[in-house]
């Protein structure tokens, strides 16, 4: 059952502030863009499979568009030459947009220590969440989905408008 947010309750109506009702439709009809290269996209099929089942969490629908999709779930080892790539597909989805590196690759490198590794996708797109693990349980990426939940459910309309925002997005190169 999904939580009410603060508001006023009578015979019939129920009044809250429109933030707050966004939130809510927004927390809870996630559409990810799974960003699958190696073994923490197979754990990711176990998370969407029926025994752990991300869509009692509103995530149904998974989308391969970026420009549909509001959540970058980027999994497994990204190679330098895929990093032009991954800013693409992330540029290329609407605002408001959240991303969430799943696995110890995605989120440093891992054991790739290597010159053709990207040492964590945070170099080239901002992360929300961080998901560790070698590859990561599914339990691990439920809990880091609805970590992502909890951010899009608490995030005002004005943040993606502040000037923080925007220094955040320059020091990434993304105007």
């Amino acid at each position: 059952m999904v939580d009410m947010p603060e508001g006023h309750k009578g015979d019939g109506f129920f009044a809250t502030k429109l933030s707050d009702a966004v939130g809510l439709a927004r927390k809870n009809s996630m559409w990810p863009l799974p960003f699958a290269t190696s073994c923490c996209g197979i754990e990711f099929m176990a998370t969407m499979a029926s025994h752990y089942d991300l869509a009692r969490f509103g995530a149904e629908r998974l989308g391969f568009s970026p420009r549909q999709c509001d959540l970058l779930m980027v999994m497994g080892t990204i190679a330098k030459k895929m990093g032009p790539i991954l800013k693409s597909v992330y540029l290329q989805m609407a605002e408001p947009r959240w991303v969430m590196a799943v696995g110890a690759c995605a989120s440093s490198g891992g054991i790739f220590d290597s010159y053709s590794v990207l040492q964590g996708i945070d170099q080239i797109i901002p992360v929300d969440v961080y998901v560790p693990g070698c590859p990561p349980r599914p339990e691990g990426i439920l809990d880091g989905f609805m970590r992502i939940q909890d951010l899009v459910g608490e995030e005002s309309f004005r943040r993606r408008n502040g000037e923080q925002y925007r220094e955040l997005m320059q020091s990434y190169g993304i105007k």
